[in-house]
């Protein structure tokens, strides 16, 4: 490209896309939602003890300052003008939970994530409290399932479990929020005038947001006994929410004055980034979990077989909200990890693809990796993860074959209950994430799917969200969200190549070793007991 054209460029966005295994910063084209440059940094997960994540708050804003000062330095390398960034968009991991002090900028405990489950007493607890211990009670206020998945439990934990954190609450010094609120917070200013806010899509996975009348539900505080005062302020997912400031101790200030003006939690990015903005229309994003969506326009549905009800994206303060069913499982990219570093038969991610190819089957073993129990539709605490259907004739391959199957198989009851529920069967799989760089794992989902799987040539979709948020907020007004503006998108396809018949006797098989994964932990389960039925997620590192 050269200079001259270089010049012509036009607005560009940032998009800061913190997630639980990496955080990356991607500058985005606003005409032509081009990629221009982008830096990537793994994030550290601690396990403190069986069951337990966490993540320091810290690391990941220092993660994020320095991905933006290093894809703002590929920039200038390619001699483009970092002052033609006029809006960062946020999108984030959702549920983990961070609590710190407002007057001195530090986190008061590690972030507790999403996946973490040392909350299951603490929930079993709350259920004492609920007619017939119904996990569903608020599910028509909140969407969601009592379960140890959601901020307001593990936020609970927090305040009965860390004395430094009562102590901030009593003195008027906490402040809560998931990572979006963390991170919007700390670059805009953090300590001297940071903004504490969210944004609907997040607020919806508290357990603590009303999401009719998009309000923090006063009851739903009091029943988890967490008080108001500590919530950040709930936002649309597209407006200005405050200015990047400079931060000295990082010397990290590129984009000083930059409006931030997106938040989207990932899933609902991914969501807006494969320009699923018609009811029906329907993704699904491979990352750490799986997580599909289905946007169900102005309508809360609520479902019937084990999904949530979840804020899709709210596009300004005066635009409808609009929902989204969603299936989340917890594992999927986090078994490939587990094989890599837990059990060492491979050294890279990239490497379960090359062993799965070359046996290009599981030899009749499955593997559930219910690490964290079971999320839809199951939501089941108790399950944990098995390899079964095992020979004298298994091998890694069969294993790195059977962890692939797996992220498949959970995806299939996830999709079959989205049909259940919507009643018009998806003809085709929208796909994004990470996990979809891998072409065996593509194919094995659309054999076991039986319908194409179609994948986007450019997988970030979950960062072009929340630009495309950034982008075309009130007062930047630089990215066109109307349907004929939106850029077209090249796809790569996967049709099924295998009978339905052997797809459904291995589906049925798969869903025979799920019912051998239940009941299988109690909170007060001794937790030292390790053995090829009860996997953890459990890291090899002291």
């Amino acid at each position: 490209m050269a200079a001259s054209d270089r010049m012509v460029l036009g607005p560009l966005v940032g998009s800061i896309d913190q997630g639980t295994s990496s955080t990356r910063f991607l500058v985005f084209n606003a005409k032509t939602a081009e990629l221009l440059s982008h830096h990537q940094v793994e994030i550290q997960q601690k396990f403190p003890k069986e069951g337990w994540v966490e993540q320091d708050p810290k690391e990941i804003l220092k993660s994020v300052h320095e991905c933006v000062e290093k894809a703002c330095e590929k920039l200038q390398q390619l001699n483009i003008d970092i002052t033609n960034i006029k809006a960062i968009g946020v999108s984030n991991q959702r549920e983990t939970t961070v609590v710190w002090d407002k007057t001195t900028g530090e986190p008061l405990y590690n972030a507790i994530v999403w996946l973490d489950l040392r909350t299951q007493s603490t929930v079993e607890r709350l259920l004492k409290r609920i007619p017939g211990k119904n996990k569903a009670f608020f599910k028509f206020r909140t969407g969601l399932p009592l379960s140890t998945y959601f901020s307001a439990v593990k936020l609970r934990w927090l305040l009965d479990n860390v004395e430094e954190i009562r102590q901030a609450v009593d003195d008027g010094r906490a402040m809560f929020g998931t990572i979006d609120s963390w991170l919007i917070w700390s670059l805009t200013g953090g300590k001297n005038g940071g903004v504490h806010c969210t944004d609907v899509t997040n607020a919806s996975r508290t357990m603590l947001f009303n999401i009719h009348s998009l309000e923090w539900d006063p009851e739903l505080c009091q029943f988890f006994d967490i008080p108001m005062e500590i919530l950040p302020k709930v936002r649309s997912s597209s407006e200005i929410y405050g200015l990047m400031k400079i931060c000295p101790s990082l010397k990290s200030g590129a984009l000083t004055g930059v409006p931030i003006s997106g938040c989207l939690g990932d899933q609902s990015a991914a969501l807006v980034g494969q320009m699923c903005f018609q009811d029906g229309q329907a993704k699904n994003t491979y990352g750490t979990g799986c997580f599909l969506l289905c946007n169900t326009g102005q309508k809360s549905v609520f479902s019937e077989h084990g999904l949530l009800t979840t804020i899709a994206y709210k596009m300004g303060r005066d635009k409808p909200v609009c929902y989204a069913l969603e299936g989340s499982v917890a594992i999927a990219g986090a078994v490939v990890r587990w094989l890599r570093d837990n059990l060492g038969i491979v050294k890279t991610s990239q490497e379960v693809e090359k062993l799965a190819a070359e046996v290009g089957t599981s030899y009749g073993c499955y593997f559930v990796p219910a690490f964290s129990g079971l999320y839809a539709p199951y939501w089941e605490p108790s399950a944990r993860g098995i390899i079964c259907g095992l020979t004298q004739f298994t091998n890694k391959n069969h294993i790195a074959f059977a962890a692939l199957e797996a992220v498949c198989f959970q995806t299939r009851e996830i999709l079959d209950a989205m049909n259940k529920d919507c009643g018009i069967p998806l003809n085709q799989l929208q796909v994004d994430g990470g996990m979809t760089n891998n072409k065996v794992l593509m194919q094995l989902q659309s054999d076991i799917l039986c319908i194409p799987v179609v994948k986007p040539s450019m997988p970030e979709t979950t960062a072009l969200g929340a630009a495309m948020a950034a982008g075309a907020a009130e007062g930047v007004g630089i990215w066109s969200l109307n349907p004929g503006d939106l850029t077209a998108v090249t796809c790569e396809r996967f049709e099924p190549q295998i009978n339905p018949e052997e797809s459904e006797y291995r589906y049925a098989r798969w869903k025979k070793a799920v019912m051998k994964s239940m009941d299988w932990e109690t909170s007060e389960a001794a937790s030292n007991v390790i053995s090829i039925v009860g996997l953890r997620i459990e890291s090899t590192e002291d």
